[in-house]
C-alpha cells in the first residue's frame, strides 16, 4: 500500500440505485414487511411460550427458529429503512463489522435449526414408539444449543479473517448492508483466503446440512406411505409439508447466493436474492406455520377466546 492511502473508519451502502419517490414507496412498503415480521414471529413465539400444549420439542425448536427470524431481520432491515430514507448516511466500521457478524451467526444458526427440526419430525414418524425416548428435553437444549454456539463460531472464523484487513480508497459498499462479499471487494489486500473461506462455510452449512435434510425427508417420505389410514397419512403431510416450505425457501435463495455459478449473476441480482432472503423468509415462515399447522390455529384461537373472555368480565 502507499504511504498516502487513509484508512477508512466508515462506510456507505448505496442500497439500490432507485428515485426518491421510488424509495419512499420502499420504505413504506419495507416497514410494513418488517412489521408483518416482528409481529408474526412474536405471535408464534408468545403462543408457543403461553400455550401448554405447545410444550413439545418440535414446538421449541420452531420458538427458536422465531427467535433467529426476528433478530435476523431486526440486524438488517432498520439499517435498510434508514439508507432508503438517507443514501449518504454512513454506517460505522465497527457497525459494519457487527453487522456482517450477526448475518452470518443467524443465518449459520438457522442453517442449524431446519436439521435439527426434520431429525425430529423424521423421529416423530419413523419411530414414534421411541420419540419421546429419543427426543427427550435434554437432548432437545442441547441440539439447540449446540446450533446457536456453532452459528456464533462459524461467523466468529470469518470475522477474525476479515478484520486485520486494511480497508482503503473506496468506501462504498455495494449492498443494502455489510454483506461479507461486499465489504471483502473494498479490502486493499490479498483477499482470497477470506473468499475460499466464504465458499467453504456455505458448503459446510448449506450442502452437509441439505443433504442431511434430504435424506430425513426420504426416509419420511416412506414411512408416510407405508401408513394405511389417510386421516394418518395427511396429518403426517401436514406436520411435514411446512417445514418443507420453509427449507426450500431458506435454503434454495442460499444455495444460489453462496454456491452457484457466479459469473452469471450481476450485483444488483445478487443484492435482490439477499433482499428476499433477509426480508421475505422471515417474514413468510410464520405465514407458512400458522396457516398450515392446525396446532398453531388451534392455540390462537384459545388464545382469543380466552381473551374475549376476561374482556367481557
Amino acid at each position: 500500500m502507499g504511504g498516502n492511502q487513509t484508512l477508512i473508519t466508515q462506510f456507505i451502502l448505496l442500497g439500490f440505485p432507485l428515485s426518491p419517490r421510488m424509495r419512499m414507496l420502499l420504505f413504506v412498503l419495507f416497514s410494513l414487511f418488517y412489521a408483518f415480521t416482528l409481529l408474526g414471529n412474536g405471535t408464534i413465539l408468545g403462543l408457543i411460550c403461553l400455550d401448554s400444549r405447545l410444550h413439545t420439542p418440535m414446538y421449541f425448536f420452531l420458538s427458536h427458529l422465531a427467535i433467529v427470524d426476528i433478530a435476523y431481520a431486526c440486524n438488517t432491515v432498520p439499517q435498510m429503512l434508514v439508507n432508503l430514507m438517507d443514501p449518504a448516511k454512513p454506517i460505522s466500521f465497527a457497525g459494519c463489522m457487527t453487522q456482517t457478524f450477526l448475518f452470518l451467526t443467524f443465518a449459520h444458526t438457522e442453517c442449524l435449526l431446519l436439521v435439527v427440526m426434520s431429525y425430529d419430525r423424521y423421529v416423530a414418524i419413523c419411530h414414534p414408539l421411541r420419540y419421546t425416548v429419543i427426543m427427550s428435553w435434554r437432548v432437545c437444549v442441547i441440539l439447540v444449543l449446540t446450533s446457536w454456539i456453532l452459528g456464533v463460531l462459524l461467523a466468529l472464523v470469518h470475522l477474525v479473517l476479515l478484520l486485520p484487513l486494511p480497508f482503503c480508497g473506496s468506501q462504498k459498499v455495494n449492498h443494502f448492508f455489510c454483506e461479507i462479499i461486499a465489504v471483502l471487494k473494498l479490502a486493499c489486500s490479498d483477499t482470497r483466503i477470506n473468499e475460499v473461506m466464504v465458499l467453504a462455510g456455505a458448503v459446510s452449512v448449506l450442502v452437509g446440512p441439505f443433504s442431511s435434510i434430504v435424506v430425513s425427508y426420504t426416509h419420511i417420505l416412506c414411512a408416510i406411505l407405508k401408513i394405511k389410514s389417510q386421516q394418518g397419512r395427511q396429518k403426517a403431510f401436514s406436520t411435514c409439508s411446512s417445514h418443507l416450505c420453509v427449507v426450500g425457501l431458506f435454503y434454495g435463495t442460499a444455495i444460489v447466493m453462496y454456491i452457484g455459478p457466479q459469473h452469471g449473476k450481476s450485483n444488483e441480482q445478487k443484492k435482490y436474492l439477499l433482499l428476499f432472503h433477509s426480508l421475505f423468509n422471515p417474514m413468510l415462515n410464520p405465514l407458512i406455520y400458522s396457516l398450515r399447522n392446525k396446532d398453531v390455529k388451534s392455540a390462537l384461537k384459545r388464545m382469543l377466546i380466552k381473551e374475549n373472555t376476561s374482556s367481557g368480565c
